[in-house]
């Protein structure tokens, strides 16, 4: 039986996966500048802030191209280039918070 309601396409199902993941994940980049603003007062200054608002800025793009790709779904090719532009920022998203966490575990920036 059908609801009268399209089928949400793949296309909508990724996108959607993104949007608050990499909202998600702008939180936890600014997380983590706060408490190394804290931590600054007692070890000197670092560059790890500087770097995780880098990662954040790359987070809302990623945020941005999915929440894009939503609204052109009846734009098939549209909405599906889109999320792949938003697949793609998002895991360099990922690329850059993981460096920056492993440099700052062990004290490189």
């Amino acid at each position: 039986m059908s609801s009268g309601l399209p089928a949400r396409t793949r296309s909508e199902g990724l996108a959607s996966h993104i949007l608050p993941v990499s909202a998600t994940m702008i939180g936890v980049c600014a997380t983590l500048i706060g408490l190394v603003k804290l931590a600054e007062a007692k070890l000197g200054p670092s560059h790890v802030d500087e770097y995780a608002a880098l990662t954040a800025v790359i987070f809302l793009a990623s945020a941005l191209a999915s929440y894009l790709s939503i609204r052109f779904s009846e734009r098939p090719r549209v909405s599906a280039r889109i999320e792949r532009i938003a697949d793609l920022i998002f895991l360099v998203g990922l690329v850059g918070i993981t460096l920056v966490a492993t440099l700052f575990a062990y004290e490189v920036i």
